[in-house]
């Protein structure tokens, strides 16, 4: 039985920077004290480096992420990632950040990418393109 898991309004006010403001480009997530909420933990403008490297290797966390690429034809383009960063070491927190990953998903109804990431490998950027493309 999963716990429910709300969003903050500090997490829903760190979203919505990332969607009206240029400067934001990921929103990383962590759940509160008690484990009730999601909470912002960082709000930025990261590469894609600084992205994998920021992820805590024992610690889970929730991630809106602004992939930039360009499609085969050469345009840019940009798409939103939501990731449910999990490494094995968390596996106690997995049912608490499942559930806010639900709810994330249910208020980030248009982002089309989802995916779970046990390894840094699965962060990889060319993957991240091909889920996005």
């Amino acid at each position: 039985m999963s716990s429910a898991i709300g969003l903050s309004e500090g997490s829903l006010a760190a979203v919505h920077h990332l969607r009206e403001q240029r400067e934001v480009n990921t929103v990383v997530l962590r759940l509160a004290d008690p484990p009730d909420s999601l909470v912002p933990e960082l709000e930025g403008n990261l590469t894609h480096d600084e992205l994998v490297q920021g992820m805590p290797p024992h610690e889970p966390r929730l991630v809106v992420h602004e992939l930039s690429f360009a499609s085969p034809e050469g345009t840019r383009r940009n798409e939103l990632l939501l990731i449910l960063w999990m490494p094995s070491a968390a596996e106690e927190q997995e049912e608490a950040y499942t559930a806010g990953y639900a709810a994330l998903k249910e208020h980030l109804a248009d982002v089309r990418v989802h995916l779970t990431a046990r390894r840094a490998d699965q962060l990889a950027y060319r993957r991240l393109v091909a889920l996005a493309g």
